[in-house]
């Protein structure tokens, strides 16, 4: 097997909170080879955001951490601040979901992707300065050089967040972090923003891992997807398979929550109903398994791990009947 650049080794993070321990990931394992894409699909609380600020070392100081998280060989967890500092942002950079609160109100969009670029690649101010006009030229941004001049707030939100991968990509990172980069974007902004950074990772051959609430965002712009809830694992498998032939109900039920182009005016949408776990207060079982329309007594009784067929594994006592794939011209 070759060395993957990100490996996860069963992950658990717990939190300290007034109410007791929160337990924020529950063993979670992935791998993602160079120039390779990862979804992440999941509700909110199901733990993909803390899945990367674990992964960037971006955690409360109180947190309780086991398991490892592996860079190019390199054990996250064991490097000094001083190293992590200058593997963030170089090695591993991050497109937080918010643009608003992640770039600095108080300063230029030149200024936020020269610092980047002062601080990383050591460039002189001036040769710096015309680089961070190349960068936001090369994102779609037009006028780079009067834009460059201006602050976020006289940005819209799809130009602050190519701003914000701008900045991510400064350094030519080898791994991109973006988390929920199409919040509260319209339609037409978001396929703009998921297509420049499906363009972006395949020029510079570079890792991403894209996560999102939207099982309809992964869709032919990931190569592997993992769905996530309550803090674990629930299928994981190439995206083509995962769609052709999902097996655990909670893929499905997000699958289903996804408005459809065909649906007419004012269909109702379909809702996972009741409400996800209280984190805090984690029960025996499957945790999905009092909103699960398949579950049975032995769901609650004991949590299934991950198995299946070679890359396609899933958590669940009572799997969806594998569907057959449709047959092929080729014979294959």
């Amino acid at each position: 097997m070759t060395l993957a650049l990100l490996e996860v080794d069963n992950l658990c993070v717990e939190l300290p909170t007034v109410r007791g321990p929160l337990r924020a990931l529950a063993g979670v394992s992935l791998r993602l080879e160079r120039g390779r894409s990862l979804g992440v699909v999941g509700e909110s609380g199901s733990g993909k955001t803390m899945l990367s600020r674990a992964i960037l070392q971006l955690l409360p100081p109180r947190a309780q951490v086991s398991g490892s998280t592996r860079f190019d060989g390199k054990t996250l967890q064991a490097l000094a601040p001083e190293a992590l500092r200058a593997l963030r942002g170089k090695e591993i950079a991050v497109v937080f979901q918010d643009p608003m609160t992640s770039l600095n109100p108080v300063l230029t969009i030149g200024s936020q992707i020269v610092e980047t670029l002062l601080e990383h690649l050591g460039l002189a101010a001036s040769a710096a300065r015309l680089r961070a006009v190349e960068l936001l030229a090369s994102v779609g941004i037009p006028e780079p050089e009067r834009r460059a001049g201006q602050y976020p707030h006289q940005l819209s939100g799809g130009m602050r967040q190519r701003v914000a991968i701008a900045i991510a990509l400064s350094c030519e990172p080898r791994l991109l972090l973006a988390d929920e980069p199409t919040t509260a974007l319209d339609v037409t902004v978001q396929a703009q923003i998921l297509d420049l950074l499906a363009r972006e990772r395949s020029r510079r051959n570079m890792a991403m891992m894209l996560i999102t609430h939207d099982l309809g965002i992964v869709a032919g712009r990931t190569d592997a997807v993992i769905v996530m809830y309550a803090g674990r694992v629930m299928e994981r498998a190439a995206t083509r398979v995962l769609f052709k032939q999902m097996r655990h109900p909670y893929t499905e039920a997000l699958l289903a929550a996804i408005p459809k182009v065909e649906d007419a005016p004012h269909t109702p949408l379909a809702a996972i109903g009741g409400t996800p776990p209280d984190p805090t207060r984690p029960a025996p079982g499957c945790p999905f398994a009092p909103r699960c329309r398949y579950g049975r007594d032995d769901c609650r009784e004991a949590m299934p791990g991950l198995a299946g067929l070679g890359d396609h594994q899933f958590a669940c006592w009572h799997p969806l009947a594998q569907r057959p794939l449709p047959w092929r011209r080729d014979g294959r």
